[in-house]
């Protein structure tokens, strides 16, 4: 694979222009990357100050407000990868409370559960104009049928992933991500970060 070497901020200015440059009367665009190891909520938030100086308002939506309650996610105990993989992640909420009411009503929910807490937020909907934009950030988000204008996936390599996965218990979810999904294939950019300082952009 060939990669363009570019720097983080030079990163977040090309993918403002990308995502300005897309059609549609709201947008929905994912950070994907292994939690911990990948800086997916750090790019969401540098994309958002240039977004609205394009004139988009821009909502940040993180996946991590959207995971099941503990008694579902750790019902085969904590550090269970199948369950990371399969159970933690409440797809059916994004798709309802965000994804679909953002091509819809425009009405979205920024969150929904406090995992730390384990309760609900009890967030207000926040109404989006057209030309909104709602960014993502979260890991596994690619391959389960959520629907994305643009998906940008942080690819480690299998070692920097066993290094830098700060629970050596999930990296067997991630493995199975990248052998199952395939999360670069099915991304608009993948962006390989063993070093986050010095990103780089995969060249089709």
């Amino acid at each position: 694979m060939r990669y363009r070497p570019i720097s983080p901020a030079v990163l977040a200015g090309e993918l403002t222009d990308r995502i300005d440059a897309l059609g549609g009367p709201r947008l929905a665009v994912a950070v994907d990357g292994a939690a911990g190891a990948t800086e997916t909520a750090q790019l969401a938030d540098a994309l958002v100050d240039p977004l609205r100086l394009r004139g988009r308002a821009t909502l940040r939506v993180s996946a991590r407000d959207f995971l099941r309650p503990a008694s579902l996610r750790f019902e085969h105990g904590r550090t269970n990868p199948d369950a990371r993989y399969t159970d933690w992640l409440d797809l059916g909420a994004l798709r309802r409370e965000v994804l679909e009411p953002l091509k819809g009503s425009g009405e979205v929910l920024p969150s929904l559960w406090d995992a730390e807490r384990d309760r609900a937020t009890r967030a207000e909907r926040v109404p989006l104009p057209e030309g909104a934009v709602v960014l993502l950030d979260g890991e596994l988000l690619l391959g389960a049928g959520l629907a994305f204008d643009l998906a940008v996936h942080l690819w480690l390599s299998p070692a920097a992933l066993r290094r830098r996965v700060p629970d050596a218990w999930a990296v067997p979810a991630y493995e199975r991500y990248e052998e199952e999904v395939d999360p670069g294939s099915l991304a608009d950019v993948v962006v390989r970060v063993d070093d986050p300082r010095h990103p780089a952009l995969y060249l089709p």
